[in-house]
């Protein structure tokens, strides 16, 4: 059986009006980059950035990192103009904001089709109490739905709620989101962490998110980056007890039995598949030439 997994443990917003900062994003040893025509832009400089973003793309190459467009929205009087911009660029998705039902992902994936990208996979930004709350019809809405980005300082917004360090009043939205995305096997990428000055915070947030079942966190600043990754890289002891747990139960049926046990744990063959998954993540973070700490082999 093969596991097909690809690593999203740090997921960088990049402004697009900014040009320097794009440049930046080619030599950052993050998984994936979101090129952001949206929250970030002025109203001013929409028309300017996706001019900016275009220009970037002339030199399409970025490294190994997946590249995303997050356009504004469709009802918007930017994001028409935006889709048309980018359709056609070498990319790897486009990000739609605000999505709250699984027909906005199915219109806006006609949009696209229409203007020729029916090649390129979406995301559906979820930041609203609405969209937690439809996030499963939302995750089960396309296969072209590649991952579910939770907009999380919105949907504290929207809840009316202050955002403690344990995000106590953001638990329950986390845990419905990962549960909607699960349920129809799709990745879920936690939102950002914004306080970039307390590093423990940051630290804390992206164990959190990575305990709560999320595939990654959203990065707003590179600094955030190694602990993003260091998150959610499995280490070495992970490794050991994956391939432990896989041998065991590789003996066990060999034997007719159905369960296995190790170190006085009883294993069940369901935990085959966090092994597998645990090894495949492991061994595609070794191929882009990073250790299981936080960023490139020494």
């Amino acid at each position: 059986m093969t596991y097909q997994y690809r690593p999203r443990r740090s997921v960088l917003y990049v402004s697009a009006h900014e040009l320097k900062h794009i440049e930046k994003s080619r030599l950052l040893h993050t998984d994936c980059i979101i090129f952001d025509l949206q929250e970030s832009v002025p109203p001013a400089q929409k028309s300017e950035a996706r001019k900016t973003l275009l220009r970037a793309f002339e030199n399409p190459n970025f490294g190994y990192s997946e590249k995303i467009v997050r356009i504004n929205s469709l009802d918007s009087e930017w994001g028409m103009d935006d889709i048309r911009a980018v359709i056609n660029l070498e990319i790897d998705g486009i990000l739609f904001p605000h999505v709250e039902s699984a027909g906005e992902i199915r219109a806006a994936i006609a949009t696209m089709d229409e203007l020729g990208g029916q090649r390129l996979p979406v995301m559906a930004n979820i930041e609203s109490p609405k969209g937690v709350l439809k996030s499963e019809e939302i995750a089960g809405a396309s296969e072209r739905l590649s991952a579910i980005v939770l907009g999380t300082t919105d949907l504290a917004n929207a809840l009316r709620i202050n955002m403690t360090l344990d995000r106590m009043g953001l638990l329950t939205s986390l845990s419905m989101a990962v549960l909607g995305a699960r349920a129809h096997d799709k990745c879920i990428i936690d939102g950002p962490h914004f306080d970039l000055k307390n590093i423990e915070a940051c630290e804390f947030s992206c164990r959190q998110a990575r305990d709560l079942g999320f595939d990654g966190k959203a990065v707003i600043h590179p600094i955030q980056l190694a602990y993003n990754n260091d998150a959610f890289t499995p280490k070495g002891e992970d490794i050991k007890r994956a391939k432990k747990i896989i041998e065991a139960i590789a003996s066990a049926h060999e034997m007719g039995k159905s369960v296995a046990v190790i170190d006085d744990r009883l294993i069940e063959p369901s935990l085959e598949l966090w092994a597998r998954r645990v090894i495949a993540l492991y061994n595609q973070v070794k191929e882009l030439g990073q250790n299981e700490l936080i960023g490139p082999e020494k």
